[in-house]
């Protein structure tokens, strides 16, 4: 019998062969762990439906940021979750919030680590909405206003990156315009620019406490099957000033990620959000698969998709089974 004489196994023969022919890499330069900060201290809280995650207090925030740059991580994001809430989320950019202070602990600490902060007001609004409330309407133009006053405050703090994640209409350009204004021209803007209403979100809402309260976030973020209009987003942010464009969610929107690899020379970041984290592991803990390959095999597929950084709360744990 004759047999062709391409045969695609013998590159796939052992471990040594199939390193040499690797496409694609996932390093510890790739990983961004997002960070929860609360009141009061000695706080390590675990969110329930996120096994590994955790709640810190600031003076325990620095102890996790230590640990996690020890292992090679080279960037966390933080998100803030206040005792107090109000219509209009003023502790969002009040000088003593909870991420200003967490962010100006770390960076004393920790001066080599790159620091980003989420620039949103779900977290600090009674209401859960990601901008102002008039009725029952998220309206855009006065949500800016607010959205500026944060990044400025997290600027400030000493943030090196600032994200906003509200997917309001012309929020890059208000807080591109407001840092410039005061100095930070330097500071690093991360536009959450296709931003998907999803359902994987679940288990982040429980942890950052930002379910809204009425209605849903469908008028602001993204339809899902839009594929288009997600491209266009991007371009307005980069119009805009925005120096990282990002995909939210990745794995379900692996599609946008190439395609936007292929339309734009400039880093892509994606997030591996909190749904699609806690379903690997809730299958893993039910003997379904094996946790830790599935892991890594979304993160690679993450980055052979296209991304430079990816946001996961298996940042650390994927860090300490990386070689480099």
């Amino acid at each position: 019998m004759s047999f062709p004489k391409d045969r695609m196994r013998r590159l796939r023969r052992t471990e040594t062969l199939r390193r040499m022919t690797r496409e694609t890499r996932l390093s510890r330069d790739n990983l961004i762990l997002p960070l929860f900060v609360v009141e009061g201290g000695g706080v390590r809280e675990e969110v329930s439906s996120m096994p590994g995650v955790f709640r810190y207090s600031v003076d325990q925030v620095v102890d996790e940021a230590k640990r996690v740059f020890d292992l090679g991580v080279p960037g966390v994001i933080f998100f803030g979750i206040p005792n107090a809430k109000d219509a209009t989320g003023t502790g969002a950019d009040a000088a003593d919030g909870i991420v200003q202070r967490a962010v100006s602990e770390v960076k004393r600490s920790l001066p080599e680590l790159c620091v980003i902060t989420d620039v949103c007001l779900c977290e600090y609004t009674d209401h859960g909405h990601c901008g102002i409330i008039e009725g029952e309407s998220v309206v855009n133009d006065p949500s800016l206003e607010r959205l500026a006053s944060i990044a400025l405050s997290h600027a400030r703090a000493g943030a090196d990156i600032v994200a906003p994640s509200d997917m309001m209409d012309g929020r890059v350009a208000a807080i591109r315009q407001r840092l410039d204004e005061n100095s930070f021209e330097d500071t690093v803007i991360l536009a959450y620019a296709a931003k998907f209403a999803s359902a994987y979100y679940g288990p982040f809402r429980d942890a950052a406490e930002s379910t809204p309260q009425f209605g849903d976030r469908r008028s602001y973020q993204m339809d899902p099957p839009n594929a288009r209009e997600a491209l266009r987003e991007m371009r307005l942010d980069l119009a805009e000033g925005a120096d990282v464009l990002m995909v939210k969610p990745a794995l379900p929107y692996l599609d946008i990620l190439s395609r936007a690899r292929q339309e734009f020379d400039v880093p892509l970041a994606a997030y591996h959000v909190s749904g699609e984290y806690a379903m690997i592991h809730a299958a893993a803990q039910r003997g379904w698969i094996d946790g830790d390959r599935a892991m890594e095999e979304a993160l690679i597929s993450i980055k052979r998709a296209g991304a430079d950084w990816i946001l996961t709360y298996a940042a650390a744990d994927m860090a300490a089974k990386l070689s480099s």
